[in-house]
């Protein structure tokens, strides 16, 4: 096990920069998720953090060893920085047996026969495939197959394992259960988890830290799953963990309003120095009645979700969308059908300046 520590990483293709001068600390026997979307570059740094990659600039050490370096020349080959890595296609054989794909490592490190046997049927029984071992992967779903490549992964005992979205090829209900699974072996094994993802969902159930990337490859924040799901440092770090609503709350000569010609906004909201700021809510913080307090609005659809509905409303020209609970809709009198006028209060909600919702676009 070690720490992870990218120092000042840069990479580039052509005159194409993915990465610049990223910095990250991983500490030993944390799960760590670099969270971003499709193109970022975070798999990029995940080949990087396993020798795949060379850096153009910068410095990668795993515990007190440089594995990179682009000042001096410094590469560590794979096979020699004690790493597992699972890929988002399984790579196993489709001519091994599950106990032949999982000791394959093993082989390579001419590791003795008996070792080798009782590693490679420890690691099987670690995932929850005892039983499987003469199994070919046609004979296996698709939930197996990721649990052989997972196997073989940390059947070396590495002091590292890295996660390439492993879970994108899987349904639903097996993304969950891997996810799961994934999370007690990490605190079972304490081996340190780098996990590159653009599942939201999957990156705030299973890691201690989150770090979230922007399509330009920017770090926008690094902290617990619920500090950058609670306390977001801008716009796109909000806008990118789940569904969000921006609603522009904008000052003119009699106060604060919704749009341009929108419902009065009755709360001041802070001086960021902007005459229009944005406020940015979930969902599930909406509180919908027909009367009473709260923004005038008007239902634009109404979709039955089974346990959910879903509402999409305008508020002073800005459409919203609105989760809640059907139970406590059909107590409260609260399906709305489309056309009908409601009232919108908000549970909860966060500030942004106009500046920060351009960048987040």
């Amino acid at each position: 096990m070690a720490d992870v520590r990218i120092q000042g990483v840069a990479k580039r293709y052509g005159d194409r920069a993915v990465l610049a001068d990223l910095d990250l600390v991983i500490p030993d026997g944390e799960c760590f998720t670099l969270l971003g979307p499709s193109g970022c570059g975070k798999t990029v740094l995940l080949r990087l953090v396993a020798g795949f990659e060379t850096p153009a600039a910068g410095r990668i050490s795993l515990g007190e060893v440089i594995v990179a370096d682009a000042a001096d020349g410094t590469m560590v080959p794979p096979n020699e920085r004690g790493i597992g890595m699972v890929f988002q296609d399984y790579a196993v054989w489709p001519h091994m047996t599950v106990a032949d794909n999982v000791a394959y490592p093993l082989k390579l490190a001419r590791v003795p026969v008996e070792d080798l046997r009782r590693r490679t049927q420890a690691a099987v029984e670690m995932v929850g495939l005892k039983g499987m071992e003469t199994r070919l992967p046609s004979e296996l779903s698709g939930g197996q197959q990721q649990r052989v490549a997972l196997a073989r992964a940390l059947v070396s005992e590495p002091r590292l394992l890295l996660l390439d979205e492993p879970l994108n090829n899987l349904d639903a209900n097996l993304r969950e259960e891997m996810r799961f699974e994934i999370k007690s072996l990490q605190k079972t094994l304490g081996v340190t988890v780098f996990y590159v993802t653009h599942d939201q969902e999957i990156a705030l159930g299973i890691s201690d830290r989150v770090a979230v990337m922007d399509a330009k490859g920017r770090l926008r924040q690094i902290g617990t799953p619920e500090e950058i799901y609670e306390r977001p440092a801008d716009a796109f770090v909000f806008g990118f963990l789940g569904l969000a609503n921006f609603l522009p709350v904008r000052r003119d000569a009699s106060g604060w309003r919704v749009g341009a010609d929108g419902p009065a906004w009755t709360e001041a909201p802070p001086d960021l120095g902007d005459e229009t700021l944005f406020a940015g809510f979930r969902p599930s913080d909406v509180i919908l009645s027909r009367e009473g307090e709260g923004l005038a609005g008007t239902v634009i659809r109404a979709s039955f979700l089974g346990a959910m509905m879903d509402y999409l409303i305008d508020v002073g020209g800005t459409s919203i969308r609105a989760a809640l609970n059907s139970h406590d809709c059909l107590d409260k009198g609260l399906m709305f059908a489309e056309g009908e006028a409601c009232r919108v209060g908000l549970a909860a909600f966060h500030w942004f300046p106009h500046t920060s919702l351009e960048d987040a676009q």
